[in-house]
């Protein structure tokens, strides 16, 4: 049955902003941005300002720091070389990123780092695309030796080290032992950022640009990339992370002085984007009408249908069930999906609201990004509150259920 001509009820839309609303009127969340859209209708509502002590008021065109809904976005980068044979599935990386040839695996988890055995088989570009080769960011293994050189290796943002550029970046990874065979275990974050610098290597450009002149380009996206230019720094708010035990606003980037008011060295596939959501609107309708905006092809429909499809057999995905199932606040709700595609959330199980094949992600600032290719329907949630209290991510579980509840067929 066809559903484009098939949108929102106005009464469900109401429910929505008046939801939204009281999220903004608790104090808690300064301001939001919110887009649906359902076949040929789109709806947006902006409530609230850009500062928790007032300021100039959301806009539409507001730019907000995508944390990892950046990866169900940059993931396309590599679709684009699959689509043209510049990248095959089970082509070992090495022929590209050489420093991750050979590879030693810790005999245990907690293992020092020189307790290894020899890596079973090389590291394939489908281990990176899954986010399986081996390392990753494992929030229950915290205060192993591994997890200490990540952290001190500056292997992941601003955690304390700030990333260096890619080659460095890829030096220091592959200095290090992985956690676990290639293809064994789902392991979150890193092997997004690693993606990035295999399509560096594929492509013979920066990631920035690769992703610029066939991606952002194509789609309209103009207020898209890894940094905020000066003339637009006036439409990014301060990104807050408020203490969780007092709930006080704290700062944890400025928009004037802060992390993305200049180019990074290093461009993260895994977090780095900036954008809004007219842009992010534009990604995620070209994945519903399968490739296509408009009458140019961005990526082939077989490249959609894979990267929005599981790809993790139970023994891959158990580290994820378990990321969804303990991360309480982060996962309540939206991190109980069952599977994982490439860079994104696969829902494999009817767990709320949202239908089996809904795909996306969400950020760890505070936003939520989903398609339904069932429904025709795009939900997008952008707020600046940070996940250091589940504020936010209750904004983005009310905004789910009430997207849904307001479609009218």
């Amino acid at each position: 049955m066809n559903n484009d001509n098939r949108g929102f009820s106005p009464t469900g839309l109401r429910k929505m902003r008046d939801v939204l609303a009281r999220h903004v009127d608790s104090g808690k969340i300064p301001g939001l941005v919110a887009l649906v859209s359902r076949g040929d209708q789109t709806h947006v509502e902006t409530i609230g300002t850009m500062r928790h002590d007032g300021g100039p008021p959301m806009r539409r065109d507001t730019i907000f720091r995508m944390a990892s809904t950046s990866k169900p976005v940059t993931v396309a980068a590599a679709m684009i070389l699959l689509d043209e044979c510049r990248l095959r599935l089970d082509d070992p990386v090495q022929q590209w990123l050489p420093e991750l040839a050979d590879r030693r695996v810790l005999t245990r988890i907690d293992s020092p780092l020189d307790d290894t055995v020899a890596a079973r088989r090389p590291i394939t570009v489908r281990d990176v695309l899954t986010s399986t080769f081996g390392i990753g960011m494992d929030m229950t293994a915290l205060g192993t030796p591994i997890m200490g050189a990540i952290f001190e290796q500056g292997l992941t943002p601003n955690l304390p080290e700030p990333m260096p550029e890619p080659d460095e970046w890829l030096r220091r990874l592959g200095a290090l032992p992985l956690m676990h065979q290639p293809g064994e275990r789902w392991q979150y974050h890193i092997g997004n950022d690693l993606l990035g610098v295999l399509v560096a290597r594929a492509s013979g450009q920066t990631f920035e640009t690769f992703l610029a002149e066939r991606l952002f380009e194509p789609l309209g996206m103009k207020d898209t990339g890894f940094h905020v230019p000066g003339d637009k720094i006036d439409r990014l708010p301060p990104l807050y992370a408020p203490d969780p035990q007092t709930g006080e606003f704290h700062v944890w980037d400025d928009a004037s002085s802060g992390r993305w008011s200049q180019a990074p060295a290093f461009a993260g596939g895994g977090g780095g984007l900036v954008s809004t959501a007219d842009d992010y609107h534009a990604y995620f309708r070209m994945l519903l009408n399968n490739g296509m905006h408009g009458s140019e092809r961005i990526l082939s429909r077989a490249a959609v249908q894979l990267m929005t499809t599981n790809q993790l057999t139970p023994e891959q995905n158990a580290a994820r069930n378990a990321m969804a199932r303990d991360n309480v606040h982060i996962s309540f709700g939206q991190g109980q999906h069952g599977g994982w595609g490439y860079g994104m959330a696969v829902r494999t199980y009817r767990g709320d609201y949202a239908n089996i094949g809904q795909f996306g992600w969400d950020g760890g600032s505070g936003t939520s990004t989903y398609a339904d290719p069932g429904e025709r329907l795009t939900g997008i949630l952008l707020t600046q509150v940070g996940a250091s209290v589940p504020d936010s991510i209750r904004a983005m579980h009310d905004f789910w259920t009430t997207v849904y509840q307001s479609v009218d067929d």
